[in-house]
């Protein structure tokens, strides 16, 4: 409602004065050209069954009057301009045009020269936007401030009043864009659902201190959750929000976000506290601060501090259900510097490790890193040897485990040779470690570690040009060589930081180490073979298939494992082979699979489908399973259930511990201007717990949304879901 009709009036009245002042200098420009041409500043075109001079000082128009100027147009029936009072009264079908808004009313007054006066009975509508309404009167106070009585405000097409903001009474200040409202009430299909007896408004974009939206929800854990956020706009670059919360069953949760935005330094803030939670009997809170700080061009630091008061903080209060089962907050301060050549980091880290009160299994809190600093460097020279080095140098804290200081340098030569048709990348490097250890019991405090590591990649590509069903395709035969040599060097002495197996994957065949971090290099004497088919359509070129196979060949037994890891018995990985590519314009497959060459058995399969022939209609299939561990299947979709009408769902259950890992329904209709969106949701969030929430949302258009946010959970949920908006919106 902040473009509601005053400006646009007072801008056509003052081009009627401009023409009478000049002795009524009136032209008729049939298709307008030197209207718009003209703009603002050009003449008013007035026509008329009648014009005549009825009084000295005052100028009547009577039947089918037309006033236009530069894309502005204003009727009546009839219009009488008083020269010496420089007052203009217009009466009968007043309507006024202009290529945003249209209003009409039945009478207006209007003084031109403190442009006080008043429209009875105004009827808007927006044209570039939905939008539209209608009032008792408008007053013109002046230039920039006017007043409604008895407002209403709605998206809804013409003749459908499913939903309207009724205003009682509603004051408009353009000198400071503010507008307020009294005895505000909002009606959705005939019903009051919201009313405020004052609130007021920014009309432009800018954003302004006052009260957002409440979010209304339940969950098993919190009973019915109302949550009301206070806005602050303290400064174009930072505003704050507090968010009052009402649950039920635990009490009165008090929250607070800051956020902020300099030249140099940006920043969210966030502190949560229940003083008296009913259920637990104790006080809770949460922090998570995250703030950057751009030092100079090449230079940041930063910091990230996260904790909460107890283990099931976010089992028991998070209103975000994805972050449940969250089990350990990151704690860092970090410098960083990137130059062209090379690049530094200088970090500090710690975590809180959340156990799960309802297993007895303990998770392993990881190493503090007190500090960490890493130096990387990178040169190509003019032949093309790419020159690298990646140094780092940690301090590793634990309350329970050994501790120690750990220094690596990876020093690499590396030479690309490329043409059309394929690659060969030798590379050497020379891998360097130090450990000083704190533990005085370990008979070596002081270990050295160094291995020198060869690898060669190569591979070529070769095409074909073939037709299948009168459609022109291309196909490609990719194999692919990679062979590293490492020697073996003893490391059972060395602790294990922050290391652990890397999982077996076709990119994990291409890497020099099987281990991530490092505290072990592996000892190695390998070859993977793998081959790459590609059938990619001519036309478009549109990947329609790609089939791939690959398997790692040792040469020498495996020497260096993991504590409490057996070495490998077999001679070569598991075959893997992976399948997926956009089959038709609706169907995709993604497959993979891991097979065990020496037992003949499955290790590992993901089979996975998606059909989607239009907006709204999403169909996904998956199957998982991973020997002795896993074995899901995950189920979701989104369909229309009638007009207007949507289903969503999800189902992922585990055969391996027969329980419901994930459970979704919901229904969403959408009304025109406005949608109502219903979501339960059950997460499994710990070993023998569960988690359900209920989600109810009405969204209006060019509103806002009531009631609890389902869309992050089902864009999470269900791949390929739409809001309905989005889908009545596409062609």
């Amino acid at each position: 409602m902040s473009t509601l009709p005053g400006f646009a009036l007072v801008v056509l009245l003052l081009a009627v004065h401009s023409a009478g002042a000049d002795g009524l200098a009136l032209k008729k420009d049939v298709e307008l050209q030197g209207s718009v041409a003209a703009g603002g500043e050009g003449p008013l075109f007035l026509t008329a069954d009648r014009i005549e001079s009825a009084e000295p000082d005052v100028i009547e128009a009577s039947g089918n009057v037309e006033a236009r100027q530069a894309g502005q147009n204003f009727f009546a029936n009839w219009l009488r301009y008083d020269t010496s009072l420089n007052f203009i009264e217009a009466r009968g079908q007043v309507r006024l045009e202009q290529p945003a808004l249209l209003v009409s009313g039945d009478t207006l007054k209007l003084d031109l020269d403190d442009y006080s006066g008043e429209l009875t009975q105004p009827v808007y509508r927006f044209t570039a936007q939905p939008g539209r309404g209608d009032a008792e009167r408008v007053d013109f106070i002046d230039k920039n401030r006017f007043n409604l009585q008895d407002a209403t405000y709605t998206t809804c097409p013409v003749d459908n009043d499913d939903w309207f903001l009724k205003v009682g009474d509603l004051d408009i200040d353009k000198t400071r864009n503010v507008g307020t409202a009294r005895n505000a009430s909002l009606n959705f299909l005939g019903v009051p659902i919201l009313y405020t007896p004052w609130m007021d408004f920014a009309l432009n974009n800018e954003r302004k201190t006052g009260v957002l939206a409440p979010t209304i929800g339940t969950t098993e854990r919190s009973g019915l959750d109302i949550l009301v956020p206070y806005y602050l706009n303290l400064a174009p670059n930072y505003d704050a929000t507090l968010y009052p919360r009402l649950l039920s069953k635990r009490g009165v949760q008090l929250g607070g976000e800051f956020r902020y935005l300099l030249n140099d330094v940006r920043g969210e803030n966030r502190l949560e506290y229940l003083p008296n939670d009913n259920e637990a009997k104790r006080s809770r809170w949460s922090v998570a601060l995250n703030n950057t700080y751009q030092l100079n061009a090449t230079t940041q630091a930063g910091m990230l501090f996260n904790r909460v008061s107890d283990n099931d903080y976010f089992r028991d209060l998070s209103n975000l259900i994805s972050i449940t089962s969250v089990s350990h907050l990151n704690r860092e301060a970090w410098i960083s510097t990137q130059h062209a050549h090379w690049n530094a980091e200088l970090r500090a880290q710690s975590f809180q490790t959340l156990q799960d009160s309802t297993s007895t299994t303990l998770i392993e809190e990881p190493y503090a890193r007190l500090p960490h600093a890493r130096l990387g460097m990178a040169r190509t020279l003019a032949n093309g040897l790419e020159i690298k080095l990646d140094s780092e140098a940690t301090h590793f804290a634990h309350p329970t485990r050994t501790e120690g200081t750990r220094v690596l340098a990876y020093p690499t030569l590396r030479l690309p040779l490329t043409n059309s048709f394929g690659f060969l990348t030798p590379q050497i490097g020379w891998h360097s470690s130090y450990y000083a250890l704190d533990d005085d019991t370990l008979a070596e405090q002081r270990i050295t570690r160094n291995v020198p590591i060869f690898s060669l990649d190569s591979g070529v590509t070769f095409d074909r040009p073939f037709r299948f069903a009168g459609q022109d395709y291309e196909q490609t035969l990719e194999p692919r060589v990679y062979y590293v040599f490492a020697p073996f060097r003893e490391q059972d002495a060395i602790p294990v930081f922050d290391t652990a197996p890397l999982d077996f994957s076709y990119a994990q065949m291409f890497t020099e180490n099987q281990f991530i971090g490092g505290d072990r290099i592996n000892d190695a004497n390998q070859l993977t073979l793998a081959v790459t088919s590609r059938f990619i359509e001519a036309g478009s070129g549109l990947e329609r298939l790609q089939v791939t196979l690959g398997q790692r060949y040792y040469f020498s037994a495996q020497q260096v494992t993991l504590p409490g890891v057996a070495p490998r018995t077999s001679n070569a990985t598991d075959l893997l082979a992976a399948v997926s590519g956009q089959i038709t314009r609706d169907w995709r497959i993604d497959t993979a699979w891991q097979f065990d060459t020496q037992n003949g058995t499955t290790i590992r399969q993901n089979l996975g489908a998606s059909y989607r022939p239009g907006p709204g209609r999403a169909l996904n299939f998956g199957y998982r399973f991973i020997d002795q561990t896993t074995e899901q299947v995950d189920l979701s979709g989104q369909w229309p259930l009638g007009k207007r009408w949507y289903g969503m769902f999800r189902y992922n259950y585990s055969f391996q511990d027969d329980k419901l890992v994930e459970g979704l329904a919901g229904v969403e209709y959408n009304g025109g201007c406005w949608a109502v969106r219903a979501v339960f949701q059950r997460l499994a969030t710990k070993e023998d717990q569960s988690t359900d929430a209920l989600f109810f949302q009405l969204e209006l258009s060019g509103m806002g949304r009531l009631g609890a946010n389902p869309l992050d959970v089902l864009k999470q949920s269900v791949p390929g879901y739409r809001p309905s908006n989005d889908i009545l919106q596409t062609p």
